[in-house]
């Protein structure tokens, strides 16, 4: 695409990508990159282990997964105009009810709601928008949306990691609610003319495999989709408790908090580069050919955070997940409507955002869980390393077989 046609499509479409944008920003509050910065205090205010805090939001985040088969598919129904100002509204009470709960017994329903409307239904209603509004520039769009991830992940952690010198942790929490309420009346604004009413959908729809439309249910009977689990599955647990044990991590590697975050906005960097560059190369030669390779960064990733020991040796594991990581925010999301076609996208896609946030509860649990029973970080990632190099396969396995229908 030329300068000037990039910029007449920014132009042209500058309203429903800045909703996109400000959707995945917000979504950062719920999510754990976000979350895991309060970890220390959460578990120290709580009284809680790693293992027993692992626990509690592996249970929300499970609970929140299985919702997410049913609210997902609301986006199938309902504009993005109606449901994101709600969807933003459930997501500002979960952020306040962090900040003034002191209930040991709420702290599991605080954490489904925060997992429901962020890392949820905020990702996928901006996802599933632009997979639907975009065909042509799909990747593009998929792309330009994920840069709210990248912006959020980049400064959040730093400014909330700066302001608990000074501020206590649950007032900071009612800062996060604040920011989210101030974006519902620029949501509403942005999206006051939709791109694609639903009525229309069908009309702008692209078909998938066998050149039709499938539904939920035939994609859940269809051999591709359980291949693809795991590749769904996988980044969303260990880059999940990467974040979430990100505390733990710096003590045991004998490094500063504030050293191992101040990592992230080139981690972030790194995430936005590859965003774009698999946007670009999706729209260029799809996802069939993409899919069955991009993992293999994030598997080197983790064994080089494994074996160092230095904050230099960090950076380069985080440059290498990130790599994996900003492909991740547009390849999947693109892979879903290319196979199994447009017209039944949010039902599909809250499948696969459900396996996404169950695998987001798998991680935190079950690391933790062992981490409690002394086997170190370190050996983890040696194993989680592996775990990629065999998604990889089944990934490649199922792609290929499938494939040929398109």
């Amino acid at each position: 695409m030329t300068q000037f046609s990039l910029r007449r499509y920014l132009t042209e479409n500058a309203n429903w990508l800045s909703a996109g944008i400000l959707l995945t920003f917000l979504s950062s509050f719920g999510q754990t990159f976000f979350i895991s910065v309060f970890a220390g205090e959460i578990r120290a205010d709580y009284g809680l282990s790693h293992g027993s805090w692992g626990a509690i939001y592996s249970a929300g985040t499970t609970l929140s997964a299985v919702v997410m088969i049913w609210a997902g598919g609301l986006t199938d129904i309902f504009r993005v105009r109606v449901l994101g100002p709600v969807v933003l509204a459930g997501l500002v009470l979960a952020t306040l009810a962090m900040a003034l709960n002191n209930w040991l017994l709420l702290l599991p329903l605080v954490v489904f709601f925060l997992r429901l409307f962020g890392q949820g239904m905020s990702t996928h209603l901006a996802q599933v928008a632009m997979t639907r509004w975009f065909t042509a520039t799909r990747g593009k769009a998929l792309s330009i949306a994920s840069i709210g991830f990248a912006l959020g992940e980049a400064l959040l952690p730093l400014i909330f990691v700066a302001a608990m010198g000074v501020v206590e942790w649950h007032w900071l929490w009612a800062v996060a609610a604040g920011v989210i309420a101030l974006g519902i009346p620029f949501l509403i604004t942005l999206l006051r003319h939709e791109r694609t009413p639903q009525s229309l959908a069908a009309e702008y729809s692209a078909t998938g495999m066998q050149n039709r439309h499938w539904t939920r249910r035939e994609a859940l009977m269809h051999p591709l989709f359980w291949f693809m689990v795991p590749a769904v599955l996988g980044p969303s647990a260990f880059i999940t408790a990467f974040f979430f044990h990100q505390v733990h991590l710096a003590e045991v590697k004998g490094w500063l908090h504030i050293q191992l975050v101040a990592l992230f906005p080139v981690y972030t960097g790194v995430s936005l580069l590859s965003m774009f560059a698999a946007g670009w190369a999706l729209d260029k030669w799809g996802t069939a050919r993409l899919m069955s390779f991009y993992q293999l960064p994030i598997a080197l990733g983790f064994v080089i955070l494994s074996m160092t020991t230095s904050v230099g040796g960090a950076l380069v594991g985080l440059i290498f997940l990130g790599l994996t990581v900003g492909a991740n925010s547009t390849l999947p999301s693109a892979f879903w409507a290319e196979f199994y076609g447009t017209q039944h996208i949010g039902a599909i896609k809250a499948l696969a955002t459900a396996v996404m946030v169950f695998g987001s509860a798998i991680g935190p649990g079950l690391t933790g869980v062992l981490i409690d029973t002394g086997v170190s970080l370190d050996t983890q990632f040696l194993w989680i390393g592996g775990f990629f190099v065999g998604v990889c396969m089944l990934v490649w396995t199922g792609v290929t077989r499938a494939a040929r229908s398109l």
